[in-house]
């Protein structure tokens, strides 16, 4: 059920920004089955995350303006203090495992859904790139 949700997520999402290239949105296809098996816990399946716990990824104004910073807590995990949306979050977020290819595919996924519209493609490049 929650892959349905997911995948009618993607294409809903998909349809609603002309500038996404076809590369971008099979990224995002392949991104929403990483975020189903490791993010949707904590953020939740609709990106609004818990408040005062884990930061929503839904119109995050963190996800806009920290692009690095954001691809390196996916990459390495997270700890301490950031500020979303005005409202400061300080969980920690370990470090998932995941290759170059899942971190660009999920990151792509998240920039261009619920309310973000990036439109620029992370790849896999640009993350084998970021430094701890």
């Amino acid at each position: 059920m929650i892959a349905i949700y997911v995948f009618l997520s993607v294409m809903l999402s998909c349809k609603s920004s002309p500038q996404q290239t076809p590369e971008l949105k099979e990224s995002m296809a392949r991104g929403a089955m990483v975020y189903e098996d490791f993010c949707m816990n904590c953020h939740m399946p609709n990106g609004e995350g818990v408040p005062n716990a884990f930061p929503p990824l839904a119109s995050a104004d963190y996800l806009m303006n920290k692009r690095l910073e954001s691809i390196r807590a996916v990459k390495y995990g997270l700890s301490g203090e950031i500020t979303v949306n005005g409202q400061i979050y300080n969980s920690t977020m370990a470090a998932l495992g995941l290759s170059d290819v899942e971190v660009a595919d999920v990151m792509n996924y998240v920039l261009n859904s619920w309310g973000n519209a990036d439109g620029k493609i992370v790849t896999p490049s640009e993350v084998s790139k970021i430094e701890p």
